[in-house]
């Protein structure tokens, strides 16, 4: 394994990097820039197998080891930025009005770029490296899309990786664990439809705003009463719309919101329990309901064995102390969770120092970081194709 001083002198490069993306944010499938600025910098580095045009921007490189045969590992990396207007005041902030790399997606492909290069300059290991450098992971589906598009078959990946920045955590130290790593993602809206009218005569009317306040109570009543008060789980309604005029009683109200869970049958509970709520609430005064429930991100769920690989990656790069395998599980979602269905693999976090939260106009990836982000990527690649 080896230690961070061996990443030092990439730093400097890679940050210029990471400016060059920072400064030029794309969003979602349109990453033409962005994708061009890595293919070249691939290529530059002598790496002779590049595909790109997967998911419509997306990339896989791969590299090949010079101690033998060996099997292929992927290693992922989102590049899209999100439709945020930035507040940082950095001399690379965005020259992208309304668009800003606020979730470190920036510092993640320049980290893998950096490990690109280190890899193709020493190709100590056995078997092949997959770079797979994803767009539209903030919404879109880009992973999933890129599993569909079959890149775990073509390209013979048969363990596949990931890495995430996290504010709050100090730089240079990680954190994993394995089973439910991040929550999954469900959106659901409702349409209460009741009988508008005179505001003067609600006793002619079926009011959706009243009801609609009553589903609300209800949800939370779910997470605090139907659910095993161990598992993870939340409900939050955080859209509603209902009438245009102060003394008009709407026809309809709308009720959106997501949910977010850690275990793998609470989706499912969701969407029957969600509905039938909504419902006994509703038909009680009168109303109906219209529903529409999607699942999107799967649950992200670290494979055992890989967890212990990445664990031992992290360690020999910053110490036994400098990483906790036993960190507990974030609500937040992660489509890297479709290529852990489709192979076994883990995802880690990497120290962001105490930076603004992610998707906050304020946050930027701390270059301090860079090193560690591409010392485990090296470490993890030597430690699984080991000759």
């Amino acid at each position: 394994m080896r230690g961070i001083g061996a990443f030092k002198e990439l730093t400097e490069e890679v940050e210029q990097w990471r400016h060059h993306l920072h400064e030029h944010p794309e969003l979602e499938y349109a990453l033409h820039e962005t994708a061009k600025f890595v293919s070249e910098k691939l290529a530059s580095f002598g790496i002779n197998y590049i595909e790109t045009g997967i998911a419509e921007t997306g990339i896989v490189a791969l590299i090949q080891g010079e101690l033998g045969e060996g099997p292929t590992i992927g290693l992922r990396a989102d590049m899209d930025a999100l439709p945020i207007i930035e507040e940082s005041d950095k001399p690379w902030s965005s020259k992208v009005a309304g668009k800003m790399h606020g979730c470190g997606h920036d510092g993640h492909t320049a980290m893998l770029l950096g490990a690109a290069k280190y890899l193709a300059k020493t190709r100590n290991f056995k078997g092949t490296v997959a770079l797979i450098f994803q767009p539209a992971e903030e919404s879109g589906g880009g992973g999933q899309r890129m599993v569909e598009e079959g890149v775990m078959d073509r390209f013979g990946i048969s363990r596949v990786f990931g890495m995430h920045n996290y504010p709050g955590l100090d730089v240079g130290k990680f954190m994993i664990c394995s089973g439910a790593i991040q929550g999954g993602v469900n959106d659901f809206d409702l349409i209460v439809k009741g009988k508008g009218g005179h505001a003067s005569t609600p006793h002619h009317n079926i009011d959706p705003i009243v009801i609609g306040a009553q589903i609300i109570l209800g949800l939370q009543a779910l997470v605090a009463r139907c659910v095993d008060p161990r598992e993870a789980f939340v409900i939050s309604v955080t859209k509603m719309h209902a009438g245009d005029a102060y003394n008009i009683v709407p026809q309809t109200a709308e009720i959106s919101g997501t949910v977010r869970c850690i275990e793998p049958h609470l989706p499912g509970f969701a969407e029957k329990a969600i509905l039938d709520v909504a419902r006994g609430i509703a038909s009680g005064f009168g109303a109906e309901v219209e529903f529409k429930y999607r699942q999107l991100d799967p649950i992200t769920v670290n494979h055992q064995a890989e967890t212990a690989l990445a664990v031992e990656a992290a360690r020999g790069l910053v110490g036994y102390h400098a990483v906790d395998d036993r960190m507990k599980p974030g609500m937040g979602a992660e489509d890297f969770g479709y290529m852990l269905q489709a192979r076994p693999g883990a995802y880690i976090f990497l120290g962001n120092g105490s930076t603004p939260s992610v998707h906050n106009p304020a946050y930027d990836f701390d270059d301090g970081a860079l090193p560690y982000g591409i010392g485990y990527w090296v470490n993890l690649v030597e430690g699984v194709l080991a000759a």
